[in-house]
C-alpha cells in the first residue's frame, strides 16, 4: 500500500453534467431515503472517517503501521538499486522522520493534473503511485498507491522534502490538505532523496498518538536484515533513550537473514548444529527468495516477509517452505532406506524450528489492506522451487547433520502417534469400564474440541439427559447419591469412592500434579443438578472436588454450572420457565398479566422433566444458559473459605452461619 516515487498514476477524468441540465436536488425528509441521503466523500476524507479500512484500526499497532508505510517506500527505492541509506529519527516532540538517498519523488506538475505538482498528487490522491505497472519498481511493498497518502491523512502535520537534480523542494500538509504551494529552497550539493517528517493526529489516535522508541528501533533493525544492500541508521532524542532504544545505531548485515538467525538463536540449544540458509535470485527481482532455518530447543516459529513487508499471519510463501522441507526430508529417508520417513508430517519436521523467509514477487496479493497474510498462489511455487534443490544438497552434503534432523523428526512423529494411540485407548477404556446401567454414555466424536460432559445426579436424571443430549458432542455421567466431600475426607477414603473413581476415569486427565489439560477428554465439564437445595449441595460438593483435585481444570475455563428451571408457566400459547421461586413471582407479575388461565408445573427434579423441556432449557447450545466456575484472584483466601465451609471443623461452619445470618432474605419455610 506504500506510495512510491516515480511514474505515478492518477484518478480517471470525471464526466461533468451538462450545465443546461442540472441534476435536481432532492430534499431529505426524516424517515425518507433520497439522493440527498447519499454522502460522497472526496479526497482523503474516507481515510479519516474510516481509518480501520486502511491501517487496521486506531490503536498502537495501527499507529506504528504508519511508520511501516513510510519506510517501505524507502526500502522499495533501495531494493530497486537507487538508495543505499535510510535514516530514521524520533523526536521528543512526537515527530518521526524517515529519509533516504534515493531518486526523490518527482516534483514537476503531473500531466493529468495541470497546475498541481506530482509531489502533491502522491500525498493527496488515493491510488496514485509508481508501482502499478512494474516499470519503476520490479517488486515493491506498496501495490495500491495509498500508503503515504494515508499517513498524510492521519497526521496533523506532515512535511516532505525532496532533493532531486541538486534542487531542494518542500511541501507541508495538515490532515491531508496542502498548506500552500510547493516551495523551491534552492540548490543543494551531495544530497538527494526523500525526507518525510510527520506527527500522528491525536484526533484519530487519541491516547495512542505516541510512538514507542523501542518498537520503532526493532522495526528499523528488522528491515536491515531483509536487504543486504542498504544501511539503516537509527536515532532518537536523549529523553527517549531506553535500554531497548539507544540514542544512535547503524544496521548493515551483509549476510542478511543468516546474520539475523545467528543472533536470534545465540542462547538456544541446537538440535542441528548447522543453519540451513541461502538465497535464490537477485534480491528485489521477481522470484527472489532468501531463507535461514535453525532447529533448536527454543520456542521456534516462522517469521516471513514479502517484498520486505512482514506477514505475521503467514500465507502461501510459508506453505511453500513447509512443502519443500517435508518433501526433502522424506526423499532423504527413501535414499537412506529409512522406512520411518513415511510417518513424517510438516509439523513433525518444523516443531521447534526457527525460520526466516523473505520472498520478492511482482504484484503480490495480500489478505486485507494491512498485508498480514500473503495470498498469492504463485508464492508457494516460487519458494518450493527455490528451497527444494538447496535443501536436498544441504542434507546430502552433511550426512551427520541430516541424520540428527531425521532422528529428531522421526522421534516427534512417533511421539505424536503414541499420544494419539494412548488417547484412543484411554477413551475406549473409560467407555468400557463405565458402560453400565446409569454410568457414562459417551459422545460419538473423538475430538476434545466442542465435546461436553454433563455430570447429573441419579439414574433418573441421567435417563432424561441421555434422551435430551446431542449424541455427537454431549456425554452424560450420572452419579448415584452425593459425592464424597473431599475437603473433609482422607486420601484413602477418597480413593475408595467409586463415584470419584468413575469421574476421574471419565475425564482422563489425572489429578493434582498428574493433571494434564491435553489429556482432558472434554472441552466443557457441566454440573447439572436439580434446582433445589439438594441439587445445590451436590453441585457444591462437585465444585469442591474440582477445586481440590483438578484446580487447573477450573483455571483452564472448563468447569460450568447448568441452570435448569424449577417451574414451567403457561398461559395460552405463551410458555416461560422460572429458575426459582423469586423468578416465578417476577414472571407472574410481569409476563402473565392478561386474561386466561395460568398453568404452572413445578419440576420435582431433572428426572421428572420431559426430555424435550430439558433439551430446550438446559442442554441445547442454542438456548441454554451456563455459569462458568472461576476462582477469584485471592487464591489463598479462597482456599481458606473452602476449608472453612467444607472442611472437618463444624464449628467453623457454625461461626460462618452466625456471621452471615443477617444477610439471608429468601427462606422457603
Amino acid at each position: 500500500m506504500s506510495n512510491a516515487e516515480d511514474l505515478f498514476g492518477a484518478e480517471p477524468e470525471r464526466i461533468k453534467p451538462e450545465a443546461s441540465k442540472p441534476a435536481p436536488k432532492a430534499a431529505s425528509v426524516p424517515g425518507s431515503y433520497t439522493a440527498a441521503d447519499i454522502e460522497v466523500l472526496e479526497g482523503l476524507e474516507p481515510v479519516r472517517r474510516r481509518p480501520g479500512m486502511y491501517i487496521g484500526g486506531t490503536d498502537a499497532n495501527a499507529l506504528h503501521h504508519l511508520f511501516a508505510e513510510v519506510i517501505d517506500n524507502s526500502m522499495d527505492e533501495a531494493i530497486a538499486g537507487h538508495a543505499t541509506r535510510i535514516e530514521v529519527h524520533l523526536g521528543e516532540d512526537g515527530f518521526l522522520t524517515v529519509s533516504d538517498n534515493g531518486r526523490g519523488i518527482p516534483v514537476e506538475n503531473h500531466p493529468k493534473f495541470p497546475g498541481r505538482s506530482t509531489l502533491e498528487i502522491v500525498h493527496t490522491v488515493l491510488h496514485a503511485g509508481g508501482k502499478f505497472d512494474s516499470k519503476a519498481y520490479e517488486t515493491s511493498g506498496g501495490l495500491h498507491g495509498v500508503g503515504v497518502s494515508v499517513v498524510n491523512a492521519l497526521s496533523d502535520s506532515l512535511i516532505v522534502e525532496v532533493a532531486r537534480e541538486q534542487q531542494l523542494h518542500r511541501l507541508a500538509f495538515s490532515r491531508g490538505k496542502p498548506l500552500g504551494e510547493i516551495e523551491a529552497l534552492g540548490r543543494v550539493q551531495n544530497r538527494r532523496g526523500t525526507t518525510t517528517r510527520f506527527h500522528p493526529d491525536p484526533q484519530i489516535f487519541g491516547d495512542h498518538a505516541h510512538f514507542s522508541a523501542a518498537r520503532l528501533y526493532r522495526m528499523t533493525r528488522a528491515k536491515a536484515y531483509l536487504f543486504a544492500g542498504v544501511e539503516l541508521r537509527w536515532s532518537c532524542d536523549a529523553t527517549l533513550v531506553t535500554e531497548d532504544a539507544p540514542a544512535k545505531a547503524a544496521f548493515h548485515y551483509p549476510n542478511g537473514l543468516k546474520d539475523f538467525m545467528t543472533a536470534r538463536i545465540e542462547s538456544e540449544t541446537r538440535i542441528v548444529d548447522e543453519l540451513f540458509s541461502g538465497s535464490h535470485g537477485k534480491p528485489g527481482t521477481h522470484g527472489a527468495v532468501e531463507w535461514a532455518i535453525a532447529w533448536t530447543l527454543g520456542d521456534g516459529g516462522v517469521s516471513s516477509y514479502c517484498n520486505t513487508v512482514p506477514t505475521p499471519d503467514g500465507g502461501t510463501h510459508e506453505a511453500g517452505l513447509r512443502a519443500a522441507i517435508l518433501r526433502g526430508l522424506k526423499n532423504y529417508a527413501e535414499l537412506t532406506k529409512n522406512k520411518n520417513g513415511a510417518l513424517l508430517t510438516a509439523e513433525d519436521v518444523l516443531a521447534h524450528c526457527s525460520a526466516m523467509l523473505s520472498v520478492f514477487m511482482r504484484e503480490p496479493e495480500f489478505v486485507g489492506q494491512t498485508k498480514d497474510k500473503l495470498a498469492s498462489g504463485e508464492a508457494t511455487r516460487i519458494v518450493d522451487n527455490a528451497l527444494r534443490d538447496a535443501f536436498d544438497h544441504w542434507l546430502g552434503s552433511s550426512p551427520n547433520q541430516a541424520g540428527k534432523l531425521m532422528d529428531w523428526a522421526v522421534e516427534r512423529a512417533e511421539e505424536r502417534l503414541r499420544r494419539r494411540k494412548e488417547k484412543e485407548i484411554d477413551r475406549a477404556s473409560a467407555t468400557r469400564k463405565l458402560r453400565l446401567p446409569g454410568k457414562l454414555a459417551d459422545c460419538s466424536q473423538g475430538a476434545k474440541e466442542g465435546a461436553e460432559l454433563f455430570i447429573v445426579e441419579g439414574d433418573s436424571a441421567g435417563g432424561s439427559a441421555k434422551q435430551a443430549r446431542d449424541r455427537k458432542s454431549q456425554a452424560v455421567l450420572p452419579l448415584r447419591g452425593k459425592i464424597l466431600n473431599v475437603a473433609g475426607a482422607s486420601r484413602e477414603k477418597m480413593q475408595a469412592s467409586q463415584l470419584i473413581s468413575d469421574l476421574i476415569q471419565a475425564l482422563g486427565c489425572g489429578t493434582r500434579d498428574r493433571y494434564s489439560d491435553d489429556d482432558l477428554r472434554y472441552d466443557k465439564i457441566i454440573i447439572m443438578t436439580d434446582a433445589d437445595v439438594d441439587g445445590a449441595h451436590i453441585a457444591t460438593l462437585l465444585i469442591t472436588f474440582f477445586f481440590q483435585e483438578m484446580p487447573k481444570l477450573i483455571d483452564g475455563g472448563h468447569l460450568y454450572l447448568a441452570l435448569p428451571p424449577l417451574f414451567r408457566i403457561t398461559q395460552g400459547a405463551k410458555t416461560l420457565y422460572a429458575r426459582d421461586e423469586p423468578h416465578k413471582v417476577e414472571l407472574l407479575a410481569t409476563e402473565f398479566t392478561g386474561k386466561g388461565k395460568v398453568d404452572m408445573t413445578r419440576f420435582k427434579g431433572l428426572g421428572e422433566m420431559p426430555f424435550a423441556h430439558l433439551r430446550e432449557t438446559t442442554m441445547s447450545k442454542k438456548s441454554r444458559t451456563l455459569l462458568q466456575v472461576k476462582v477469584r484472584d485471592d487464591l489463598e483466601a479462597t482456599r481458606i473459605s473452602v476449608d472453612r465451609l467444607m472442611g472437618t471443623k463444624p464449628e467453623a461452619r457454625f461461626d460462618f452461619i452466625q456471621e452471615n445470618a443477617a444477610f439471608v432474605t429468601d427462606l422457603d419455610v
